[in-house]
């Protein structure tokens, strides 16, 4: 009996004990450092720990926002010493999963990158901490001077993920700078401009391509032709010789073709053949680089946040060229054209500086007009990243293809961005608008266009939008002063069917355009069926193909145009020579 009684105690006991004891709550964090090796001497930036399931290739090569994008969550570091951890933990926000918290059970391979943040003191007072491009075009994924580590593997289980160390031990290194060919120039020029605003030597440079004969006719002098576009590592689509024998086909998913770059190359030796034939007339092209601190390049215009680009590169770079390879150096002898980001840019400083060019061709521009900031109205939309409805929610699209399919939505696009940086400084899409259209905050930052977390617009920053980048609103206020400078100058080309919905911003600048009257525009706009980004005015080829022969499709239009405004007394004859 009392041995019984003990053992009843006993199992109670245990059966008590079992029934309240706390379920361990799984846990999710990574230790994070850098070695003395890669830097002996503590780091600003952006911290970024990436997990991937696609052993393709590296975490870093595999962020976006579309369809197969990867894992990504970062925080921002000050004064990261070597040697010491900085921890990722659930509490981190990441795309396009909000938490650690959130990822599902299974192997990934986890990579971690610092991208290096540098201190500038801006002309306007404040402080800032932004990344300097290195020569690569603002991509935090190569940047020369990021530290990042060697993926590995780890396994995310019910317990969620052990304490994990990821140790960056390598950094990555300078690009080597173009060098100079008989046809091609590279210029680099410190901008006085630039320097002043943000505190220390900026620079601005382009790729200049020689017209046939440049040594052989020193008496001539040269219409320029300016192709306006993102960051460009040399100059594009040009090529001395036939397409290499031995390069390996691949695969264009983009276009769905096979052996796209055996198209880039031949096309590429057909302009330098077309570059050369007797009856081409003989232009200087350049293509810009621009990069700031918060992307690929500046947008061509002046910004509260950027500085006086558009001041730099019309007074300063563009003069310079001129006087070093014997340009005209007037304004009814410069072209602006370019697509995407380059059709806006094209299109702007034109507007801008409406005597200082005599066209732009502007192919499937980014929003011209903020109405159709994409599929955002700005002025009267309340919300950015869904549709206004009282009782479903439903998010707006951000990306499409020719058919209506989509790939994205604004508001992973906005929190992807809001994942590789604060304050304007991911060195995407969304926040080189905001920086170069938006005002500057007190503390030296863009003023955001909307609450990124939520996309609740602020219209007040909208309405200084409208005054000073809506270039539809500005046009249209301003048309009795800018017109007789502009007329026959404007040129647009969109798809109908562009992956970001460009074309809605053109119908409205051509309901303007065609709407004006002394003078009347005098120009053309021109859609693509079905066409996606970036058609660029030929009905003749596809997106493929058209999108190859920027540098000399404009060229018969750019020539009517001289011939039907050059003003008396304009050299028309020392650059025509066979």
């Amino acid at each position: 009996m009392k041995k019984s009684f003990f053992y009843l105690i006993a199992l109670t006991s245990l059966v008590f004990s079992c029934g309240t004891t706390e379920k361990q709550t799984p846990g999710y964090t990574f230790d994070i450092s850098f070695t003395e090796d890669v830097s002996a001497m503590p780091k600003d930036g952006r911290l970024l720990l990436m997990l991937s399931t696609d052993d393709s290739a590296e975490p870093r090569f595999q962020i976006n926002d579309g369809l197969n994008t990867q894992l990504i969550f970062g925080i921002n570091v000050d004064g990261m010493s070597p040697g010491k951890s900085v921890k990722i933990d659930e509490t981190v926000f990441g795309f396009p999963y909000a938490s650690l918290a959130e990822i599902p059970i299974g192997e990934y391979n986890v990579q971690a990158l610092l991208h290096v943040y540098e201190t500038f003191d801006l002309a306007t007072g404040q402080t800032v901490k932004l990344p300097m491009d290195n020569g690569e075009g603002q991509q935090w994924r190569s940047s020369p001077g990021n530290l990042y580590s060697t993926p590995f593997k780890i396994r995310v289980g019910s317990n969620g993920i052990e304490n994990v160390s990821v140790v960056m031990d390598r950094i990555i290194p300078p690009i080597p700078e173009p060098e100079d060919t008989e046809w091609i120039k590279h210029v680099k020029i410190k901008s006085e401009k630039l320097s002043e605003f943000w505190g220390r030597d900026m620079y601005l440079g382009a790729h200049v391509l020689l017209p046939k004969g440049f040594e052989e006719h020193p008496e001539a002098k040269y219409p320029l032709m300016v192709f306006h576009g993102h960051f460009p590592d040399d100059f594009g689509g040009f090529r001395t010789t036939p397409p290499d024998p031995n390069l390996k086909p691949d695969y264009s998913a983009r276009f769905d073709m096979e052996g796209y770059n055996i198209v880039q190359q031949q096309e590429a030796y057909d302009f330098y053949k077309r570059w050369n034939d007797p009856d081409f007339p003989r232009f200087i092209i350049i293509e810009i680089q621009h990069p700031t601190p918060y992307y690929d390049d500046s947008y061509a215009v002046n910004s509260a946040s950027q500085g006086p680009y558009g001041d730099a590169i019309t007074y300063e770079l563009i003069p310079y060229i001129e006087k070093e390879f014997r340009g005209m150096g007037e304004g009814w002898s410069r072209f602006l054209y370019g697509g995407s980001t380059g059709g806006w840019e094209a299109l702007a400083v034109q507007v801008k500086y409406p005597e200082e060019y005599n066209g732009c061709f502007a192919a499937c521009p980014d929003p011209i007009d903020f109405r159709a900031y994409c599929l955002t109205n700005i002025y009267e939309d309340e919300n950015a990243y869904y549709y206004d409805s009282e009782h479903k929610q439903l998010e707006v699209p951000a990306h499409r293809d020719y058919l209506g399919n989509i790939q994205s939505t604004v508001r992973e696009g906005n929190h992807l961005e809001l994942v590789l940086g604060d304050k304007s400084r991911s060195g995407q899409q969304w926040d080189i608008w905001e920086a170069t259209y938006s005002p500057q905050g007190d503390d030296g930052y863009p003023v955001r266009i909307w609450d990124k977390m939520t996309g609740e617009i602020d219209h007040a920053v909208a309405a200084y939008w409208k005054e000073n980048y809506d270039l539809r609103h500005i046009l249209e206020r301003d048309w009795d002063k800018l017109g007789d400078n502009l007329k026959g100058k404007i040129h647009i080309y969109c798809g109908d069917m562009d992956n970001y919905y460009l074309n809605n911003a053109v119908y409205l600048m051509e309901d303007f355009l065609e709407s004006t009257t002394e003078p009347y525009y005098d120009g053309e706009v021109l859609y693509g069926d079905r066409a996606e980004h970036c058609w660029n005015g030929d009905p003749e080829e596809p997106n493929a193909i058209s999108r190859l022969r920027y540098n000399s499709m404009y060229v018969p239009k750019i020539m009517k145009r001289i011939m039907e405004s050059a003003p008396k007394g304009a050299d028309l004859t020392s650059w025509r020579y066979k």
